[in-house]
C-alpha cells in the first residue's frame, strides 16, 4: 500500500512540478490523516444529530401518546346545604343542587365528553358535534350534543328523573336490554329503579322543574309523597310518610329555600289532614291526624 502511494505521490510530484519536499510520503501520509480525521468528525456530528432527532421525535411521540391515550386526572365538586355553579372544561355550565355531587375530568379526552352526577343538576352544554356529552348516573346515561336538561338522581330515590328545556337528548338504561327514548323540550322521562321502567310525561312548563336554581321550592298540584321526597332531598334529612291514606294527598306550594324545614313541614300541615313528628335519630314521620 505505501509502495503504492510513493509511486502515486511521485507522478504528481512529477506532473506539477512542486518541490520534492512538499508532497513527500511522510507530509502526504499527514495531509491524508488530517483528512480522514475531518471525514470522522463529520460522520460522527451527523451520527449524533441524527441521533438526537430520533430521541426527541420518540420523546414527543410517546408525550402525545401519553397525553391522548392515558385517563384524565378526575375532580369531584360536591356540595352541601348550598347549590353551586360550575364551568367545566369544555365551557359548559353546570348547576349543582344541594347535596349532590360531578365528577368529570380535569381535560376532555376521546370520543366523548363523560361527567358522573350524584343528585340533582342544570346542564347547558356546549355544542360539539365530534364529541358528544354524556351524563352518567346509577342507572341512566343521557347522551345530547348541546342542549339545556335536569337531572334528578338522588341515589336513595327509587325513580330518576330527566326534563328537557332545550335541544334534544337521548336516554338510555344501563340495564340489560337497554331501553332508550328521546327527548323534545318541555318532555320529561321518569325511570323507575324497581321496574326497570321508562315513562314519558309532558311538562306544561318545563322551567318550574328548575326553580331550585333561584332558591325556589315549588310543587305544582304534587303528590304528598313526592313532595316529602323532594324535601328530604333538599333538605338532607330523612322523612317518612307512615299512613299510606295520606301518600297521593295533593297539594300546591311555593317556599323559598331559605326557610327551614320545620318552617316548612308546619306550613304544609296546617289545616291539613296530617302532622309531623320529630324522632331522635333525626328521622320525621308524617302521620294521618285523628279525628
Amino acid at each position: 500500500m505505501e509502495e503504492r502511494f510513493e509511486i502515486i505521490l511521485d507522478k504528481l510530484i512529477t506532473s506539477t512540478r512542486s518541490p520534492r519536499g512538499q508532497f513527500s510520503k511522510a507530509n502526504g501520509w499527514r495531509l491524508l490523516e488530517k483528512r480522514l480525521r475531518r471525514i470522522h468528525r463529520y460522520s460522527l456530528t451527523f451520527r449524533t444529530t441524527a441521533t438526537a432527532a430520533a430521541i426527541a421525535l420518540f420523546c414527543g411521540m410517546g408525550f402525545w401518546m401519553y397525553e391522548t391515550l392515558s385517563p384524565a386526572p378526575l375532580h369531584t365538586i360536591s356540595t352541601l346545604a348550598e347549590t353551586r355553579i360550575m364551568t367545566l372544561p369544555d365551557q359548559t355550565k353546570v348547576v349543582l343542587n344541594r347535596y349532590s355531587s360531578l365528577t368529570y375530568p380535569k381535560k376532555f379526552k376521546g370520543g366523548d365528553r363523560k361527567v358522573r352526577l350524584q343528585g340533582e343538576a342544570y346542564f347547558e352544554v356546549t355544542k360539539d358535534a365530534s364529541q358528544p356529552f354524556k351524563v352518567e348516573t346509577e342507572k341512566l346515561q343521557v347522551r345530547v350534543l348541546g342542549t339545556h336538561f335536569n337531572i334528578d338522581a338522588y341515589p336513595n330515590d327509587l325513580q330518576v328523573k330527566t326534563t328537557l328545556l332545550e335541544g334534544s337528548v337521548l336516554v338510555t338504561t344501563s340495564g340489560t336490554p337497554h331501553k332508550q327514548v328521546r327527548l323534545k323540550p318541555n318532555e320529561s322521562v321518569i325511570y323507575d329503579k324497581k321496574s326497570d321502567c321508562l315513562t314519558m310525561t309532558s311538562e306544561a312548563d318545563a322551567s318550574k322543574e328548575i326553580a331550585w336554581r333561584n332558591g325556589i321550592i315549588s310543587f305544582n298540584n304534587e303528590s304528598l309523597q313526592e313532595i316529602i321526597r323532594q324535601l328530604s332531598n333538599t333538605y338532607h334529612t330523612n322523612i317518612q310518610i307512615t299512613d299510606i291514606q295520606i301518600q297521593n294527598y295533593r297539594m300546591t306550594a311555593t317556599f323559598s329555600d331559605k326557610e327551614t324545614l320545620d318552617e316548612v313541614l308546619s306550613l304544609l300541615c296546617r289545616n291539613q289532614k296530617f302532622k309531623y313528628t320529630k324522632k331522635d335519630n333525626n328521622t320525621i314521620t308524617i302521620t294521618q291526624k285523628l279525628d
